[in-house]
């Protein structure tokens, strides 16, 4: 995860900004694919509102992660200003280590591993996004590219791990499986949602029809 951000840092100095913009980036959004569309429609003088946007509707797709991983963490009582710290720290790593170590911990110690091992995440891709933007210069463009692969084989190799049940797995091969079809038949855009869609309500149903594959 933190080697991706390389490619992130390096991406913002070749469109232009400088280091601090980079940091904030990592900082306040904290997902390389929303990153690189942010200076990517900057840097091909796409209006701010619309890389905005178009940086609001790839955080979207994390939406159903804070769904999924609140019920271990909210607690009663706790403040408004906890609960958006929670929820902006969730990424594809925070949330794939969540699932698989928070239901198996005590309730009282989910919030501090959670915060500290996010911590952990976000320091880490800062620190990589800054070593990126000053190494802009030495990391060949195939290179960079590359570095930016490393989320999601990652995020697919942890899926998997991660796995509980037939289900899960299922869900993950009807994943890869739907997927070069659905890019024929929705195109780029929303190839990936329509697979989410198709594949995990099949794999879901699967399961209710086939009670052995829950387990």
């Amino acid at each position: 995860m933190g080697f991706s951000f390389l490619g992130v840092g390096s991406l913002a100095r070749d469109a232009g900004y400088p280091l601090g913009a980079a940091l904030a980036s990592t900082l306040f959004v904290w997902a390389a694919p929303a990153q690189l569309i942010l200076f990517g429609t900057l840097a091909s003088g796409g209006l701010v509102l619309a890389a905005a946007l178009a940086v609001g509707l790839s955080a979207i797709r994390l939406m159903p992660m804070v769904m999924s991983v609140w019920p271990h963490l909210r607690r009663p009582g706790m403040g408004i200003g906890r609960q958006l710290l929670l929820a902006h720290l969730v990424a594809a790593t925070t949330w794939i280590e969540s699932m698989r170590r928070l239901p198996d911990m005590a309730p009282a110690a989910r919030v501090p591993f959670y915060l500290g091992f996010a911590s952990a995440c976000l320091g880490l891709s800062f620190v990589m996004t800054g070593i990126g933007f000053v190494l802009v210069g030495a990391l060949p463009p195939a290179l960079a590219a590359g570095l930016l692969c490393l989320t999601p084989i990652y995020f697919g190799v942890s899926m998997v791990g991660s796995a509980r049940t037939r289900t899960d797995l299922l869900a993950i091969l009807f994943g890869f499986g739907l997927l070069p079809l659905a890019q024929r038949l929705v195109g780029m855009d929303f190839d990936l949602l329509v697979t989410g869609l198709v594949g995990g309500t099949a794999a879901y149903g699967a399961g209710r029809l086939a009670p052995a594959w829950r387990r």
